[in-house]
């Protein structure tokens, strides 16, 4: 049996992956005032906030050791069952919420969540690399990036939804039972790599092949495994600094918005749970149009005949230009409505920029190591994410976000500067002489 475009079908369980992953990770969020009022009764909302940032802290501390651990393993042992040990540990993990009794419980679950859930994105740029030419990385990248922000936006409605029906440990019962049905369909189809796999035609497997140009290390025309250095000659390029300093410097901006949205607008401006999860979610439809506009302007100009150096720094650029004024806008948005609005305008110029930065290791280096330094980059992205997490926790006091938000500004220009000067070429590396 052939199967025309395989290739998409893969990307798009990798994209539903995804939404099941923000699910689950958004529960908490989006259930925490209702958490901490039954587990934390005593405490006011600051109390509130510091157990919270807390356990968040440790949620993305875990998963910044889960993206380095996680690249090697899906180097290892193969995107397919790679994704099968991330999903099946983090689904079980989700479900193991509803037996937490307080903050060291929470922290433990969430840390096995984190750990597992990390495996989702090197997991991606590994399928990206394997099942896309360079031509279509970008847009194949935005289709995944893409199911991230479908999470963030059903997430929220569908937590609200179940709330009027559930407690909230039955919830995340449900939630996390989404993860081992995935399993199902992907087991099914992803039988094996491009190279092997049964069901593609000779002619769509011939197209991805020989697009993948950092696989022809000789330039003979014929695909081989590229430049594949050891773990140490990879940390010796200052292009891989590049990606990983960028991925450090503007991943956290998604974890500021991610992770404080509801606790904003609960603590800013009055929202309960049901109303958070009916505004919560707007953000991520920016963040979901932008993932595929990232990918669309990319593939256009590189079908154009821009080279793919230019085309990455123009498009990361783009997204940079438009997230620096919002976060200054967000000073004094003046309501709710406006202040989601902004946050939409700003996660779409982050999608824009953070899918052609997370496909710079397919372009620089061999299929075989792209896990490992997309895993290096997870981690300090997540660690990034997890000082900013907790450093908010104190400087927010009150209610104030402004100086939150202005870190987020710099941090963009952070991650644009990296790009630039530290991949002066964005090109097949070769090894050094």
């Amino acid at each position: 049996m052939k199967t025309k475009g395989l290739r998409w079908w893969v990307v798009g369980l990798v994209a539903l992956a995804a939404v099941v992953n923000y699910i689950d990770r958004q529960a908490f969020g989006a259930l925490w005032p209702d958490i901490a009022n039954d587990l934390f009764p005593e405490m006011d909302k600051d109390g509130h906030k510091v157990i919270f940032g807390t356990i968040s802290t440790v949620f993305i501390l875990s998963y910044a050791g889960g993206q380095a651990l996680f690249g090697k393993i899906f180097d290892w042992i193969g995107t397919r069952m790679g994704f099968a040990l991330s999903i099946g540990v983090w689904s079980i993990a989700t479900m193991l919420h509803a037996f937490a009794q307080g903050m060291l419980s929470f922290s433990i679950f969430r840390s096995i969540l984190g750990l597992a859930e990390a495996g989702n994105w090197p997991g991606a740029a590994k399928a990206n690399a394997e099942w896309f030419p360079t031509k279509e990385r970008a847009l194949a990248q935005g289709v995944f990036n893409s199911g991230a922000a479908i999470g963030g936006i059903v997430a929220y409605p569908v937590i609200g939804l179940l709330s009027a029906y559930l407690e909230w440990k039955a919830i995340f019962i449900v939630v996390g039972a989404l993860g081992l049905l995935w399993l199902l369909p992907w087991l099914y189809i992803v039988k094996s790599g491009p190279k092997t796999h049964p069901w593609l035609s000779d002619d769509e497997r011939k197209y991805i092949l020989s697009g993948q140009k950092n696989q022809d290390i000789d330039e003979d025309g014929n695909y081989d495994d590229g430049y594949v250095p050891t773990t140490t000659e990879l940390l010796k390029h200052k292009e891989s600094w590049g990606v990983i300093i960028a991925s450090a410097a503007l991943d956290p901006i998604w974890w500021l918005f991610i992770v404080w949205i509801p606790i904003y607008l609960s603590e800013v401006f009055g929202l309960n749970v049901k109303e958070i999860a009916f505004s919560a979610w707007l953000p991520y439809v920016g963040a979901m149009i932008g993932a595929w506009a990232g990918g669309l302007i990319a593939q256009n100009r590189l079908t154009a005949g821009w080279s793919v150096d230019k085309t990455r720094k123009m498009v990361i650029t783009l997204g940079c230009l438009i997230m620096i004024p919002c976060f200054f806008l967000l000073k004094a948005p003046g309501s709710a409505t406006t202040a989601v609005i902004i946050m939409a305008v700003l996660l779409f110029g982050f999608q824009i920029a953070i899918g052609n930065i997370q496909t710079l290791p397919s372009d620089l280096f061999g299929g075989k190591i792209v896990g490992t330094l997309s895993g290096f980059a997870g981690m300090a992205a997540k660690l990034g994410a997890a000082g900013l997490t907790l450093l908010v926790t104190f400087i927010t006091t009150g209610g104030n976000y402004t100086p939150a938000f202005l870190i987020g500004g710099a941090l963009a220009i952070i991650a644009l500067l990296s790009v630039w000067v530290l991949c002066p070429k964005i090109e097949p590396l070769k090894p050094r002489n």
